[in-house]
């Protein structure tokens, strides 16, 4: 779906592998696929105020027996963006990569999604599909060890599905 007026979504990821790049790539990819502005960043390049002029986010951690102490920091370094309501009402979702497929993604998901949460966020995750029985989980994009083409697939349509929900959220 090609979304009418063009929202801005932030796509923000610590890289500490290569899949999580991969990932970040994707979910950017199907962002534009949809018609809307994308900003891909590393942790390490994004601002607060990159946050603010989103309309919409998109989160990535490998699975460091949850998110990384880089991305946890970043998080922090926000302020009280939870408290003060200004991100309240944006869509966001997130992605993970690792090793296992046991070894904590949905966990990771969850602790990026217990954030947006807080921040009064409209979490988008990835409906049931056929292409989940082998990529994905419900709560974002995953991939174990390299990423394939199936979990690549499920980046670009959580992108694609989070700019539409931003685009629809911008122009009630």
């Amino acid at each position: 779906m090609t979304i009418p007026n063009p929202v801005s979504i932030l796509v923000v990821y610590d890289r500490k592998n290569l899949a999580i790049e991969d990932l970040a790539r994707a979910v950017a990819g199907g962002v534009e696929a949809s018609g809307a502005v994308v900003t891909l960043k590393r942790t390490t390049e994004a601002s607060q105020a990159d946050l603010l002029a989103a309309d919409g986010l998109l989160l990535g951690s490998p699975n460091w027996s949850g998110i990384t102490g880089s991305l946890k920091s970043w998080l922090d370094d926000q302020g009280d963006l939870w408290e003060d309501g200004s991100l309240a009402g944006k869509p966001a979702a997130a992605f993970t990569s690792g090793s296992g497929q046991h070894s904590g993604l949905e966990m990771t998901l969850l602790q990026m999604i217990h954030w947006m949460l807080a921040c009064g966020m409209v979490v988008v995750g990835l409906p049931w599909g056929e292409l989940m029985r082998r990529s994905g989980s419900y709560y974002g994009a995953t991939a174990v060890g390299d990423a394939t083409k199936e979990d690549l697939a499920q980046a670009r349509e959580l992108g694609s599905r989070l700019a539409v929900v931003a685009a629809k959220l911008t122009n009630t």
